[in-house]
């Protein structure tokens, strides 16, 4: 069911403060869009909000993501509250950084990402997860081992792990290392 003129300005009016790289004009596009992809919906989520397959074929669909691994860890990073459903707000709050983020938000963002267990590092396991997938993508001659050694070179404090600060660190140094481990935001178009 959509929802009544006054709940929507009041979601806009909130929505407005808290997701500040948006315009309430946006916003209020964004929280249409979201109840439009909700209706259209079988999930059995889709009284509260998006599930997973939802989600990713939002994802597909709107910014030609496909990789399986990585939409499902942007969706763990949008899911706030962990309750395996994207509500309205965490939707429009997630897009927010995702599409216009500050370059520290959006380090925050891609670390967390690839911060499978979320223990706030990066270990080597982490890595090559992220990277088999990606770089089995690509024909090459080289050895994945190889593209993970390279990038061990930015943990700069050599506990065989990157930190936020690591990670943050060579980002600023290397700004084309903030999709490392695979790409999870969406391109310039």
């Amino acid at each position: 069911a959509a929802m009544s003129r006054k709940r929507l300005q009041q979601l806009v009016d909130s929505l407005g403060r808290s997701a500040k790289h948006f315009n309430k004009g946006e916003v209020e596009c964004l929280i249409r869009l979201f109840d439009t992809l909700v209706a259209e919906s079988s999930s059995r989520f889709a009284a509260v909000g998006f599930d997973r397959n939802m989600f990713r074929d939002a994802l597909h669909s709107a910014f030609g993501m496909t990789d399986d691994m990585v939409t499902d860890r942007v969706f763990r990073t949008f899911d706030r509250d962990n309750d395996s459903c994207i509500s309205v707000v965490e939707w429009v709050e997630g897009l927010s950084v995702f599409l216009r983020g500050t370059l520290e938000e959006r380090i925050k963002y891609c670390f967390e990402v690839y911060d499978l267990n979320g223990d706030g590092y990066i270990s080597r396991e982490e890595m090559f997860q992220m990277l088999k997938n990606s770089l089995l993508k690509q024909p090459s001659e080289e050895d994945p081992d190889e593209g993970i050694k390279d990038l061990i070179d930015i943990d700069y404090d050599h506990d065989g792990k990157l930190s936020f600060m690591d990670f943050e660190k060579a980002v600023r140094d290397e700004y084309l290392l903030l999709e490392a481990f695979g790409p999870c935001l969406p391109d310039i178009k």
